[in-house]
């Protein structure tokens, strides 16, 4: 197939969090697929995730639009285009734009892979798009219930041919790579308390500064936070004002409680080497939400529970819904559900060396077999009835 790739290329470094390595696995994906990918020169669309004014957002819809659809017409007329593939947010998609390009007879497809977190329901404008690719088990049916059309298919990850081994020496021990948040700050600090010893690598460990002011409101007077809480109390109800209390009364996790197991955050061939010789690669799949109280949050299968076993690594990760839909657990990965287990995961797996090689061996085989971007293509061409 001829692919119309958008998927957050931009034409300078922006600082909102990690956008650019999606580029290379939908690229390099694409092409190990067997497929063709044209992309529009000139669009940054990363930088349409900059914007919070509305004027300049809309600025920016035009420009990019405009030359989108210019570039897709020229294409289209040369090279014959069988689809569109995109991984837009819905403040940067243009509903007249992506009609436009259906009356070309090109069908439009947009990946997106955090609707657990952000929605409660499907965005209006995600509503023109011929087929949505959802990678989150959880997040189905609030597809079923717009009446979408979607496929449910991993979250895209490529990794190049030397990096598809398994028998990786271990040279680190247990590693959580990823930033700090409220809830991955408990939880880590709770499986130390039980005596865990696992290395953490990521932004905002040496400090709870940074995630203090992304989570929390800034400090108001009286007469301003009660107008923020009726406001709140009124959009979004009083489960959610309730808590958001939680989260403001959890215990205080001191810095210096993490000082030992900090480690220098890794990118790049330095992430891939950690990832792949830990003794045991950690994953979370809790976030922060005020929609879930402080003490029970809410999970989803992340990037991660595919690009782990993707590179071979011995994967210990938090159950959440649908991993069963792609793993087979306990043999090809390892889940837990609380720091009591996940502690007590660690301590069977350090002491299993057989066990961590097999799963090595059988989550890569499963991911590289069953959850690449090939089939996930496969299975979008089936649903559009683009087979040949």
């Amino acid at each position: 197939m001829k692919i119309i790739l958008i998927c957050q290329q931009s034409l300078q470094n922006h600082s909102i969090p990690a956008y650019s390595f999606w580029e290379k696995y939908f690229k390099r994906g694409i092409e190990e697929a067997g497929h063709e990918w044209f992309e529009v020169e000139g669009v940054d669309w990363a930088e349409g995730l900059v914007y919070l004014e509305e004027k300049a957002l809309n600025q920016w819809k035009e420009y990019a639009w405009n030359l989108t659809i210019s570039q897709i017409k020229k294409l289209h007329q040369a090279e014959s285009i069988d689809i569109l593939i995109s991984y837009l947010f819905p403040t940067q998609v243009e509903p007249s734009a992506i009609s436009e390009i259906q009356s070309l007879g090109i069908p439009c497809v947009n990946f997106f892979c955090d609707n657990v977190r952000e929605f409660t329901s499907i965005p209006k404008s995600f509503y023109c798009f011929d087929l949505h690719w959802v990678p989150e088990y959880k997040a189905l049916n609030m597809y079923k219930q717009a009446g979408l059309n979607f496929v449910n298919a991993p979250m895209p990850v490529w990794i190049p041919p030397n990096q598809k081994t398994y028998n990786h020496p271990e040279n680190y021990g247990v590693s959580f790579i990823g930033s700090r948040d409220a809830q991955r700050e408990a939880l880590l600090a709770k499986a130390l308390s039980l005596g865990a010893v696992i290395d953490i690598r990521g932004p905002g460990w040496s400090s709870s500064k940074e995630i203090n002011s992304s989570l929390l409101t800034k400090k108001q007077n009286l007469w301003n936070s009660a107008i923020e809480q009726k406001k709140i109390l009124s959009e979004k109800g009083l489960l959610f004002l309730l808590w958001k209390i939680t989260y403001k009364l959890r215990p205080t996790v001191p810095d210096n409680l993490f000082e030992d197991f900090i480690r220098e955050t890794v990118f790049g061939t330095k992430y891939v080497e950690v990832t792949q010789q830990s003794m045991i690669t950690l994953g979370v799949n809790r976030y922060p939400s005020y929609r879930y109280p402080f003490f029970k949050p809410d999970t989803y299968s992340r990037l991660r529970d595919i690009e782990a076993p993707m590179m071979g690594a011995c994967y210990l990760t938090e159950w959440t819904e649908g991993l069963e839909q792609l793993y087979d657990l306990h043999e090809e990965i390892e889940v837990y559900r609380t720091a009591e287990e996940m502690v007590d995961k660690i301590r069977r797996l350090q002491s299993q060396p057989e066990k961590r090689k097999r799963m090595r061996y059988q989550c890569q085989k499963r991911a590289l077999t069953e959850h690449t971007i090939a089939k996930s293509i496969t299975k979008i061409q089936t649903a559009l009835g683009l087979t040949k």
